[in-house]
């Protein structure tokens, strides 16, 4: 079975919902495309999507394309839902980057496009809403050159750019211009190619072209260039046609070891837990368990995404994605099977600010931390936490958009009134020294049967934390050294301020225990204590997140914007 995982990714407000469903609408999938406006696409499925008119949650939609199956993920384009974008880049196999004629590249253009390409994934652009007033297709074709530092291929051409009269035509690969913009592009990377167009260009017909330009796109050296209006199907076909012909395929194999991945989570009616899993290897049954990193979970029904819609089935192989039910310790991104390689990777840069959540009635504070925990589910970076002695609730964001819609989502789906405090800024503690903390066996103040001794120290800036013994193994059970490291790493959580430890070096200098009577419960109790003596001897510095960013503006306003910056850095 041919496959594709197709990634539609985009700037917000770029018609990016509106292309997939005339892509579906093309492909013979739906009868007439959804509109974001009235509510009625096949990828907005939840109602505050529908009310908002912005994708909140990653959606996923499969058809048939020139004999392969497409697994077709539209991903949220607004940037505090990056987080969904996130979970599914290490699925794609290709991607539809749209871009608008009128606004052009855009900071989440860019992000996306970065991302992409560190992960090696072949992408084209759409370069959409070509009918509208103030489009520049030729100015934001040059743009992707310029500031995505990407090779550009136009493959059509936008007539009448910016009036409701624009057409698009597509380019014949062997004729004028595309013969030869194609030909100079793809012989920058192939010399052979390249000496043909010098000397006999009668040779490169688009049997020669057609491939050598599918394998250049393949290992990312270009990137051809559709335009066109999703809203009204102008430029689609020439898209349709790329995705079918030019972006690479997997051949996936169903009968081996089952491999894959969790890359969403979702709440059925009844408040069951549904995965969302995509398999690399193997077939999946019904009533068959599958290795998750929690243990084996039974899998009791499988709901296919196969033409456009979702339906019950008895199994789902590689290179398919279902809805699978019965697996109620996953978490999203856990790999599935014996392959761990197909866990995920973070690509982007974790949120940045943090909020306190309050019930408007204090007695369903308890309903409000069982709601956003399914909630975290979801989304694992809202980091979800508590402070138990103040009953207080934090979870983090990327933005204000986000916030609104986490408080409307309490409301619509748990029945719970909740407000948020103004948004702080997400610190960070660094060790500013070594110190070290001990408590010793039978030696009061400590209760404890067991000895725990601990040594802090910085590392370099971006290093994160890390943990080593420095004692004899072999004079305890490898379960209370166990118990001490993973106690370490959720103790580091909350440092000396109140905020996350980075950047930490922790060694362990001491261990006893008594037998038989120790267990890894005094261990994990005594632990926190000695870590924080530690960390209060080495004493923490507070760090602020530090971004970099790219500000564009014009000629005569560089003054004013020079002036703000720099009374800012002040």
């Amino acid at each position: 079975m041919r496959t594709m995982n197709l990634g539609i990714l985009a700037h917000v407000d770029v018609g990016k919902t509106s292309l997939t469903e005339r892509l579906l609408f093309n492909a013979g999938v739906i009868d007439k495309p959804g509109s974001v406006d009235s509510g009625d696409t096949q990828t907005d499925t939840l109602e505050l999507e529908r009310q908002r008119g912005i994708t909140i949650r990653a959606a996923v939609v499969s058809f048939a394309i020139g004999g392969r199956t497409v697994n077709l993920i539209d991903t949220p384009g607004h940037p505090d839902f990056i987080a969904e974008v996130e979970r599914v880049l290490g699925l794609l196999d290709a991607a539809v980057v749209v871009v608008s004629a009128v606004e052009g590249v855009q900071a989440q253009t860019r992000v996306l496009v970065r991302a992409l390409r560190r992960l090696g994934v072949p992408f084209v652009f759409f370069i959409n809403k070509v009918d509208r007033l103030g489009a520049r297709y030729q100015d934001v074709m040059e743009a992707l050159a310029v500031q995505l530092a990407v090779r550009p291929i136009p493959m059509s051409s936008a007539i009448d750019s910016g009036s409701k009269l624009a057409r698009v035509e597509p380019l014949d690969p062997g004729s004028e211009p595309l013969f030869s913009t194609l030909c100079e592009a793809l012989g920058e990377n192939d010399e052979a190619l390249l000496d043909d167009y010098v000397l006999a260009p009668e040779r490169l017909t688009e049997e020669r072209l057609g491939p050598a330009l599918a394998d250049q796109v393949a290992r990312g050296l270009v990137h051809p260039v559709f335009a066109g209006a999703a809203m009204t199907g102008a430029g689609v076909p020439a898209l349709a046609s790329a995705i079918a012909a030019i972006l690479p395929e997997r051949r996936p194999d169903p009968d081996g070891p089952v491999a894959g991945r969790i890359f969403k989570i979702e709440r059925g009616w009844g408040g069951e837990k549904l995965c969302y899993v995509y398999l690399t290897s193997g077939t999946v049954r019904l009533r068959q368990y599958l290795d998750l990193p929690n243990g084996p979970e039974r899998v009791t029904a499988i709901q296919l995404f196969q033409a456009g819609r979702s339906h019950g089935a008895e199994s789902f192989a590689a290179g398919q994605i279902a809805r699978v039910s019965g697996l109620a310790g996953a978490r999203i991104s856990d790999a599935v099977g014996s392959d761990r390689s197909a866990a995920g990777r973070a690509h982007f840069a974790p949120p940045t600010l943090e909020t306190r959540v309050l019930a408007r009635r204090p007695s369903e504070m308890a309903a409000l931390w069982l709601a956003l925990s399914q909630m975290a589910e979801q989304d694992p970076l809202i980091n979800l936490h508590r402070n138990e002695e103040a009953d207080e609730v934090f979870v983090s964001l990327y933005g204000e958009v986000q916030k609104e819609v986490i408080q409307s989502t309490l409301l619509t789906d748990f029945g719970l009134d909740a407000s948020f405090e103004q948004s702080t800024v997400i610190l960070a503690e660094r060790p500013a020294a070594t110190g070290n903390g001990l408590q010793i066996l039978f030696k009061e103040p400590n209760p404890f049967l067991a000895t725990v001794g601990l040594r802090v120290g910085p590392r370099p800036a971006g290093a994160g934390n890390s943990f080593a013994l420095e004692v004899d193994v072999g004079q305890m059970p490898v379960a209370f050294y166990r118990a001490v490291e993973e106690t370490v790493s959720e103790t580091l959580k909350q440092g000396i301020f109140g905020w996350q430890v980075i950047d930490c070096h922790v060694a362990m200098t001491a261990a006893r225990h008594s037998s038989p009577a120790s267990t890894a419960a005094d261990f994990r109790q005594l632990t926190p204590w000695v870590l924080a003596t530690a960390l209060s001897a080495a004493q923490t510095v507070l760090c602020e997140p530090v971004d970099r960013f790219h500000l564009e503006t014009p000629a005569e306003s560089l003054g004013v914007v020079l002036a703000l910056l720099a009374k800012s850095a002040r």
